[in-house]
Parts: structure tokens; C-alpha cells; sequence
């Protein structure tokens, strides 16, 4: 669903649409900042072309101005492509998400790449948003990676502008979720020396405002700035800023462990962000990340929102459950090219079904099917699903914490815990593809069909593909559990259509 007006983030910023700019390509638009950057751009009257690296009939449905093209950003011909008729490049791919140990060189290969396909193809200029960190210290692999890219970028004969922030603060930023659900869950802290050193947190508003008024504003090309909120904290006033807001009564205690991996880990467990992300972030929490000059402010004067403003911004959005976008869009970052049910060259080894005959109409049952999930469960045998949630989480897995966007809407490659989205038809279908840590593939269906006159079946039907003999022996570990967790599962849906 599209933004309403009066959802648009840069109605007020002091800057005017530059009729006279090309094709705006965005890559990295199915992330969290580019999915908030594109609305914006389109309702501005841009022509926006957004770079995915799969084709999804979401992405013309969500950006249906738009136009949507395909590449890979470690594919040098494919970016090549993508930028045939580019007036100028948003930036926004980061790789933080194939974790510590693979990210940075997927970082540099894929700025090298759009560098040398920009250049080829004659792009007029590149805005790439970074990370804010002293050059002159000794930085986290993280902070490290974002600045190599932003020098790519700069040794370009292509004009760049250079945007560098710390944490954003958003509904849906994986750091807002970090601290959310920290302050939610635990009654005290043990606060590492490190969560003493200071951030500048931006909220995500102010970011997509930057990112617009630079590309407005001409004098901005070839120049970089540091973006930031008007406050300076350490990540233990953040914490304590969130606990007042939400009103939460929180005890922060000295702790004589410092170990980054430590803490991240935790984080992971506690947290609907994972570990290979809350690792990346917290990487870099040992060093202070605060804006070292703010020539932004009197390049675009617009009043910038405090920490606090942003924390209770993202409350209220998640509260009228209006989440536009989120860090679990592109996480795992292979899901899009992830094999789909109809793409197997035979039937999956094993399903299992269970349905029944319902008087209510079709739409009301599948208006009940696409609430299931979240925050509110599974209506049924909800120890278990979060049991199996804790044990892939225990595995390094995504878990069933990291919830979903919305509580009453859904779209194509969105997240339902430990599953994806991979199809949807109104009234009739949802499939979602697992993603949690499994010997094999597995997908859930839910089906609607017309079962006579004025009757449906409602069918839910659980296939997998299995792996070896650790597959087989999954399967049948987990069958017996299928007859009480699904019968029951569309019970509840039919009950609360």
C-alpha cells in the first residue's frame, strides 16, 4: 500500500524537485532506507528506477510508478544494465547482511563495480549514504567498509555526495528494534565500559530529508557531510530514554565484561535481529560516531528531531501499525533468489494437508488466514512455535522474533517470523517459504477454495523438500507434532473469520 499525502516525510524540507533530472536509479530500494526513499522520490514527480535482484510481481505493486529493473550488484555486466539512461545513483547497498567474516569484500566488489558501470555509462552523479567514524582512529570492521566505499565512490570522475550518519531511529530500523525490545524484555542492564562512548542518533525522517535535499541542491556534488540528530549521547542514555518513554522502570549495572561478541549474541537471542546483523552494529559501538563538522545544517535548514522525538515517532507508527519498511525486507540477503515451490523440478518429498468445510465466505476466512504470525501468534499451540523459534535462534537462525511488518496487512516477500512470503492471491492463497535452519526446504500453504454451494475448504497443506538422510529423519521427528499444531491452526482461523 502506497503512503497517503500527509505520510510523506519531505513535504516541508526548503529545497524544490529538479524537473530537469533524468532517470534516478535507487539500488538497494527493497532495504529499509530505500524503501522509504522511493515513495518519496515518485511523489516528487522523479522517474525513479529501482534495481532488485530478483523480479517479484511486489515490486510493481508496491512501487507501481516505477520502473523495476534486475541486477546483481556483484555482477558487473548486470549493474551495467541497470544503469543504461541513469542520470544519478542513490547508493544504499550495504552487505552487512552476509555477516563479520564476508561482508567488506562484497562491499568494495560491489562499489567497484557501480564506479566503473557509472562511469561507462556516463551517470552525471552519486549520492551514497554512509557511516559516520573518525578516519584517523582505528575503526570497526563495519565503520571501515563504509568509508573504503565512500573513497571508491570519490576517486570517481563522477560528482559524489557523501552522506555519513551513526544509528538511524526509525519504525523498523534494525537499531530502534534493538533497543525496543531490550528495554521491553530485561528488567536490568550490565552496562560494558563501551556503552559510554557516544553516538549521534539521526532519526530516519531527517535521513530521507538529507538524502532528497542533496539531490536538489546542486552545490552539494563532490562534497561530503556528516548527518546527525541535535543530540549527543552514549548507548546507555539512549536505553534510558527508551525505558522513560515506554515507561519502564530499569536498573543499569557496571559489568566487568566488555566482549562485543558477547553482548551481540545476547542481543541476537533477545532481540528480533539476529546475530550476523547485531554483530556488524554493535562492532562498532566502542568507538564514538558524532557528526565532525555540520555544514548540512545551513546547506538544508530544516529542524532536525531530537532521540527521544524519533523513539516515540516509531512507537506510534508501530502502534497505527503503519511500518512501511524494515530491516527483515532483505534478510537472509540471498531470499530473493531463494528456489520457490513452483520452481522445484518435481513435488516436494513429503506433505502433509489438513482442511475443512466453512459456511463463512471466502473473504473473511482469508482476512483471518493473513493475520497469523507476529506479535499475536498463531492462535494455537503457540509454546511450540516458539520453541522451534528459540532452537533456530540458538543456531545462529532468524527465529520467530523477528515478527512481522504488519499486524492486519501483508505483501509479497514479507516476513512472518521464520517465514517468507513467496505467494499471495486475495481470497484465495498465502504460501510462505520457511527460513529458519532446516535439512532441506520447507513451505506452508494456506488455500481457500469454493467447496459447493455457498461452502469453502480451507486447507492448510506443509511440503518439504528433504536433504539427505538428516532431512528424512526431520520429517518424521517433526510429523507427529503436524496433526495437532495444523488441525487446530485452521480451527482458530475459521473460528475468528
Amino acid at each position: 500500500m502506497p503512503p497517503t499525502t500527509d505520510e510523506f516525510l519531505c513535504t516541508d524540507l526548503p529545497t524544490s524537485p529538479q524537473a530537469e533530472l533524468g532517470t534516478i536509479l535507487v539500488a538497494g530500494a527493497t532495504g529499509y532506507i530505500g524503501g522509504r526513499l522511493v515513495p518519496e522520490l515518485i511523489h516528487r514527480g522523479y522517474t525513479v528506477r529501482v534495481m532488485v535482484r530478483a523480479p517479484s510481481p511486489e515490486h510493481t505493486e508496491r512501487w507501481p510508478e516505477a520502473e523495476v529493473v534486475v541486477a546483481d550488484a556483484l555482477q558487473a555486466d548486470q549493474v551495467l544494465r541497470a544503469l543504461d539512461g541513469v542520470d544519478v545513483v542513490f547508493y544504499l547497498i550495504h552487505s552487512m547482511l552476509y555477516g563479520l567474516d564476508k561482508f567488506e569484500n562484497a562491499d568494495t566488489l560491489a562499489a567497484h563495480n557501480f564506479r566503473l558501470a557509472a562511469e561507462r555509462r556516463g551517470v552525471n552523479r552519486i549520492i551514497y549514504l554512509g557511516g559516520l567514524g573518525d578516519a584517523r582512529t582505528t575503526l570497526s570492521t563495519h565503520l571501515t567498509s563504509r568509508l573504503q566505499i565512500a573513497d571508491e565512490f570519490m576517486q570517481s570522475r563522477i560528482p559524489t555526495t557523501i552522506l555519513r550518519a551513526a544509528i538511524i531511529i526509525g519504525s523498523g530500523s534494525a537499531s530502534y528494534e534493538m533497543i525496543n525490545h531490550l528495554v521491553r524484555r530485561l528488567p536490568f542492564f550490565l552496562v560494558p565500559v563501551w556503552a559510554k562512548t557516544k553516538c549521534q542518533p539521526i532519526g530516519l525522517r531527517d535521513v530521507i530529508k538529507s538524502l532528497v535535499g542533496v539531490l536538489e541542491i546542486s552545490e552539494s556534488k563532490g562534497r561530503t557531510y556528516d548527518i546527525g540528530g541535535p543530540d549527543v549521547l552514549t548507548y546507555e542514555e539512549i536505553l534510558k530514554t527508551q525505558s522513560v518513554i515506554l515507561g519502564k522502570k530499569r536498573i543499569f549495572i557496571r559489568s566487568p565484561i566488555s566482549h562485543v561478541g558477547f553482548y551481540s549474541y545476547v542481543t541476537g537471542l533477545l532481540t528480533p535481529v539476529p546475530a550476523p546483523i547485531t554483530w556488524c552494529l554493535m562492532e562498532s559501538v566502542t568507538h564514538d560516531v558524532i557528526c565532525q563538522e555540520n555544514d548540512i545544517l545551513d546547506l538544508i535548514p530544516f529542524r532536525r528531531i531530537s532521540c527521544k522525538e524519533a523513539l516515540v515517532l516509531a512507537i506510534s507508527r508501530e502502534e497505527q501499525d503503519a511500518v512501511r519498511s524494515r530491516w527483515s525486507d532483505n534478510y537472509p540477503l540471498d531470499h530473493e533468489l531463494a528456489i520457490k515451490l513452483h520452481e522445484l523440478s518435481a513435488a516436494p518429498n513429503y506433505a502433509s494437508s489438513y482442511s475443512l468445510i466453512s459456511k463463512k465466505n471466502h473473504a473473511a476466512l482469508f482476512r483471518s488466514v493473513i493475520k497469523v504470525g507476529g506479535r499475536k501468534g498463531w492462535f494455537h499451540s503457540n509454546l511450540l512455535w516458539r520453541i522451534r523459534g528459540t532452537m533456530d535462534r540458538l543456531l545462529m537462525g532468524v527465529g520467530t522474533a523477528r515478527g512481522r511488518r504488519s499486524e492486519t496487512t501483508l505483501r509479497v516477500n514479507d516476513v512472518i517470523d521464520f517465514w517468507r512470503v513467496e505467494a499471495l492471491e486475495k481470497s484465495h492463497l498465502l504460501r510462505l517459504r520457511a527460513e529458519m535452519k532446516v535439512p532441506g526446504r520447507a513451505w506452508l500453504e494456506f488455500r481457500i477454495d469454493p467447496e459447493g454451494e455457498r461452502r469453502n475448504r480451507l486447507t492448510v497443506t506443509a511440503y518439504y523438500q528433504s536433504r539427505g538422510l538428516c532431512g528424512r529423519v526431520y520429517w518424521y521427528i517433526f510429523l507427529p507434532f503436524h496433526h495437532f499444531i495444523f488441525h487446530d491452526l485452521i480451527k482458530q482461523i475459521e473460528k475468528r473469520s
